[in-house]
């Protein structure tokens, strides 16, 4: 039998068990649907039956953020378990969805009903058949108001570069529809405050070369009475941003070393006119231009010891990150108790 066609059989099976115990922990995992939350009266009970349908099993959690237009009573009105969290951001949300939310795999999606709940057990199926960390719902629509040309563009632009800075990237790095282990879930350090938390999530996974992948999923439009809370210049800024931010923290020697050699390249054509003349004179005539290669000269020796030092320090790091990450099961362990 495939592999993915158990694991798929196991999920569609799940709603006969009850509650994850002793005895029943080998049979399923513990799933929990994770829902950011800020203003989705129009949608979110919708969203919340859709993941229900598709997952009868699961546990279905809404994090409210300062809504106003009465969602958190509509969540917990559908049946989901419904928190708040103060923290204004869809970082700070994960934050706390990540922290406390206990369970084997998770699954993280908008509140908007813009995305395939149908494809839950796919993607669940295919983390276990392959023990991945992440899988990424990547986003998939033939309406145009869904996912407009704008954010289109944005997204292909931001996930090139991402490829073009760590090496490797995914096809959709701004979907909000995952997938994630445990052992994800509890090593991540979650540090952004906004929407550029899943540029941050990537980064997360690609720097640990966590098992990941995509899974096509279709993307709709939202119901009438929902609107978008994404700005696509404010929001677009902050994720290049949190890009480049990734980079020097995370690639310290080349961010550094492309300042040094910048510094380096500008010194030696200053300084060039002056060598030639003191060859040929023995004099010095511009002092100051002088003094200013010898301080662009230094300048760039500290930027490229600094890359040197920041590369020790983040590699200790990166290890110390991967050291929490192994300490949790793999996500087909999941009657496995940590």
């Amino acid at each position: 039998m495939d592999v993915r066609a158990k694991w798929a059989g196991v999920l569609g099976s799940m709603k006969e068990f009850p509650a994850v115990n002793s005895e029943t922990a080998a049979a399923a995992p513990r799933i929990a649907v994770i829902l950011p939350c800020y203003n989705e009266a129009g949608a979110i009970v919708q969203t919340v039956a859709d993941f229900r349908r598709a997952l009868p099993h699961a546990d279905i959690y809404v994090f409210d953020n300062n809504s106003n237009d009465g969602s958190r009573e509509l969540a917990a009105g559908a049946g989901a378990i419904v928190r708040r969290v103060s923290q204004q951001g869809k970082g700070h949300v994960v934050r706390r969805m990540f922290a406390d939310v206990d369970a084997d795999i998770y699954i993280m999606a908008d509140g908007d009903a813009t995305y395939e709940a149908a494809a839950a057990p796919t993607m669940v199926a295919a983390m276990l058949e392959d023990n991945l960390d992440m899988v990424v719902g990547s986003r998939k629509s033939e309406v145009e108001e869904a996912y407009r040309r704008g954010h289109r563009l944005g997204n292909a632009v931001l996930t090139g570069l991402l490829k073009q800075l760590f090496g490797r990237s995914f096809t959709d790095i701004l979907s909000g529809y995952r997938v994630f282990s445990r052992r994800f879930v509890k090593s991540f350090p979650v540090l952004s405050a906004g929407f550029e938390i899943e540029t941050e999530m990537s980064v997360h996974a690609l720097e640990l070369a966590m098992p990941v992948a995509e899974v096509v999923t279709a993307y709709g439009a939202r119901p009438e009475g929902s609107v978008s809370k994404l700005s696509t210049y404010r929001d677009g800024w902050r994720i290049l941003r949190t890009i480049m931010t990734l980079y020097r923290v995370e690639r310290p020697i080349l961010f550094f070393g492309i300042i040094a050699a910048f510094l380096a390249a500008l010194a030696l054509g200053l300084a060039a006119p002056l060598i030639v003349t003191f060859v040929q004179t023995g004099l010095v005539p511009r002092f100051p231009t002088a003094i200013l290669v010898t301080g662009l000269m230094i300048l760039a020796t500290l930027s490229g010891m600094c890359g040197l030092i920041l590369d020790t320090v983040v590699r200790g790091r990166r290890e110390v990150r991967r050291l929490a990450y192994l300490t949790f099961r793999a996500p087909s362990d999941f009657a496995r108790l940590d």
